[in-house]
């Protein structure tokens, strides 16, 4: 069933735990064909730069970069909260894969076409 799905995730190595289930989430979704987002705001915005999610690994889950490049293989998408992401002066240069640094209308444009599930973390 075709659609969209949004996860908003604000935590990252602050916890873990909820990081991790944010991506395996967000990996259902795109496996069920839904046009899935992940919203990175506060503390998830440092999630979007390479390396820091490597060493994320919570019992009975897949790693959280195995998790988060499968993700974007699958063609999942990462918006990146552009002030959070500014705030804690982050490199643009550095993005993993399927991450977008992008301001709040970009996620309300996507929202706005309709019936738009979501879940937070």
């Amino acid at each position: 069933m075709p659609g969209k799905y949004v996860i908003s995730l604000t935590h990252g190595l602050d916890n873990t735990d909820k990081a991790t289930v944010a991506f395996v989430v967000a990996n259902a979704a795109v496996a069920s064909d839904k046009e899935t987002v992940v919203f990175l705001s506060i503390e998830a915005t440092r999630l979007s730069q390479k390396g820091v999610a490597d060493a994320v690994h919570e019992e009975g889950f897949a790693p959280l970069k195995e998790l988060m490049d499968n993700f974007a293989k699958a063609g999942g998408r990462m918006f990146v909260c552009s002030p959070c992401f500014k705030k804690r002066k982050l490199d643009e240069n550095n993005l993993v894969a399927g991450a977008a640094v992008v301001g709040g209308a970009k996620l309300v444009e996507f929202m706005s076409d309709g019936a738009c599930p979501s879940i937070s973390y």
